[in-house]
């Protein structure tokens, strides 16, 4: 019976099966990419060009990024990437960086830059800002009073003079203050009539004795009058007159001895109080009226650029300056550390609309040619690929041996 029927007829079915198989499944694998544009014939689009993937590449791309926004890039996810990006040690680690990157570039080419900058920022917190925070706060009754009466305590109140200094100001106030030619003017400006009548009076009222015999016979009337009339006509003698009773009097070493024992601590308590809260009051008001124009009359009279420059050459050279970097940058880092424990979550809902990430996803994949998302594709699942294949053609010469076991059955 099977003389009758060749040996290929049994052949046959399970190889051609076996190719059948293997080169559709490529065939098919193949038309998901290709043809990578579409084709026409007489004005018509010729069916499955272009490839499967290059005609649905937009929608491809939708798909792919709500694919990946929605269960890979949530926004727990991203705040789950940035709080390990940002861990203390890495933000404190950029920070430093970056204070250093500004240190070099500052003492490198763009100094002048820096002064500039520096100036500036010297010149607006000296000449702007800070007369207007003085006349806000000058206007508060505490303003300064710890400071004021701290300098008050251990300055004023500690103050005396020495030899030489009592000798200075006791010779301005004899030249200066109270020399002869005002002492003549103050007595005579004593010696008005009524004052010489009072004087004259309560001497009379008031003496007794012998002296009670001269000031009712003689009196001070006519003696103080001369005076008057002297000092008033004789001036030049006058001021000789009082230059040499002065002198005769040891006023300067009066004055001197005088300065010299003077303090404040001397003073009953209560009026040292009211001494030091007059001076704070003083203070507090000049600095409330006067204040800003003194702040800025002192901001223009100074070459901020000149100090901004000796700054940065101190800092230059500043060993505490390169070594305090470290701390700064951790502490830098700590403080940025407790705001995103408070603010990640509201951020990172800020930067998702701004960073667009679906939207760069999406037009990622529309400008990436279909070659390469060919390419891409094959390299990730090469072997994967080669398997369906391979199952096509083993599935063809499993079909084409059922074949002949069925031919031969009959």
């Amino acid at each position: 019976m099977l003389e009758n029927y060749p040996i290929w007829t049994f052949a046959v079915p399970p190889i051609v099966g076996g190719i059948i198989g293997y080169f559709t499944n490529d065939i098919a694998i193949k038309m998901l990419f290709r043809p990578y544009r579409a084709y026409y014939i007489a004005g018509r689009q010729v069916p499955f060009t272009p490839g499967l993937i290059p005609s649905n590449q937009e929608r491809l791309a939708e798909r792919i990024s709500g694919a990946i926004m929605g269960s890979l890039l949530t926004p727990e996810e991203l705040q789950n990437l940035a709080r390990k990006l940002l861990l203390p040690e890495r933000v404190q680690a950029a920070i430093l960086w970056l204070l250093k990157l500004t240190l070099e570039q500052i003492q490198g080419s763009n100094q002048e830059r820096a002064v500039k900058v520096i100036a500036n920022i010297l010149r607006d917190l000296l000449g702007q800002s800070l007369p207007r925070l003085l006349k806000v706060m000058a206007r508060r009754e505490d303003f300064l009073e710890p400071q004021l009466n701290q300098i008050f305590d251990q300055v004023v109140l500690e103050l005396r003079l020495n030899d030489d200094q009592s000798g200075l100001v006791a010779d301005w106030l004899i030249e200066g203050v109270i020399p002869p030619d005002v002492l003549r003017q103050a007595i005579v400006d004593f010696l008005t009539d009524r004052n010489i009548r009072v004087i004259d009076e309560g001497f009379r009222e008031r003496s007794t004795g012998t002296y009670w015999v001269f000031a009712n016979l003689v009196g001070l009337r006519s003696a103080l009058t001369r005076l008057r009339t002297y000092c008033l006509d004789e001036k030049a003698a006058s001021n000789t007159r009082i230059a040499e009773l002065s002198q005769a009097l040891g006023l300067r070493d009066r004055l001197q001895e005088l300065l010299q024992n003077f303090s404040l601590q001397n003073l009953p308590v209560s009026t040292v109080r009211q001494f030091r809260k007059t001076i704070r009051d003083s203070v507090r008001s000049y600095v409330q009226d006067k204040g800003a124009d003194v702040v800025k009359s002192l901001s223009s009279s100074i070459d901020w650029e000149n100090v901004a420059s000796l700054l940065l050459n101190r800092l230059r050279n500043s060993e505490v300056f390169d070594s305090s970097l470290q701390p700064v940058s951790l502490e830098l880092a700590l403080v940025l550390e407790r705001y995103l424990e408070r603010e990640l979550e509201t951020i990172v809902m800020q930067a998702i609309p701004i960073l667009s990430i679906d939207q760069v996803i999406i037009n990622r994949v529309r400008a990436t040619p279909a070659r390469e998302l060919e390419l891409a594709i094959e390299e990730i699942v090469k072997t994967e690929l080669q398997a369906i294949v391979n199952l096509g053609g083993v599935l063809g010469v499993v079909i084409g041996l059922l074949q002949s076991v069925t031919l031969l059955w009959r």
